[in-house]
């Protein structure tokens, strides 16, 4: 663990992690559950730091069939996904709670939204930084480097920190 940074609290059968066990990574995402020969195996889940989980059957260390769960409640379903699709676009917390009324619009599921720092893009998990390629989450820890394709998503649908004048911009 010490190489890694991670923190394991849980038992040991011939020097090897080995039954209910809590396994904490570096990015403070946490699983809680079966550990076999060092890897995560049988029934567990996974915390992560911002308030999701996902409750999986793990085998070898390979999640075989899983939930994963949202920070707000909102379930993923593989099949049959109609959250936020072309049909309806409300966000979780309006299916919920309602739509907001006329003239007030609500910019992502939390609201009110996130501060966007200037000249990044919020891309769900943390703030993305096009010129670093750097992603880090909402507490400012490094979660990952994007590739060229989540860096082209990100640019193309993510909300930015800084206001843009779009529609018709005469010529002066």
């Amino acid at each position: 663990m010490q190489y890694t940074g991670s923190k394991y609290i849980g038992e040991f059968v011939e020097g090897r992690m080995e039954g209910e066990a809590e396994y904490i990574l570096p990015t403070e995402t946490k699983y809680v559950g079966e550990m076999k020969d060092g890897m995560f195996h049988g029934k567990g889940t996974l915390y992560f730091p911002s308030g999701s989980q996902f409750d999986a059957i793990w085998e070898k260390g390979l999640a075989t069939e899983g939930t994963y769960t949202f920070a707000d409640g909102l379930q993923y379903k593989p099949e049959k996904w109609h959250y936020c699709d072309s049909y309806d676009r409300r966000f979780y917390t309006e299916i919920c709670h309602g739509l907001k009324p006329a003239g007030i619009s609500q910019l992502t599921n939390m609201d009110p939204p996130r501060t966007v720092p200037k000249g990044c893009y919020d891309c769900g998990d943390g703030f993305y930084n096009p010129v670093t390629r750097i992603i880090k989450d909402y507490k400012n820890h490094f979660l990952r480097n994007a590739d060229d394709d989540e860096h082209e998503w990100i640019i193309r649908t993510c909300r930015k920190g800084w206001d843009e004048v779009s529609g018709h911009m005469p010529k002066l």
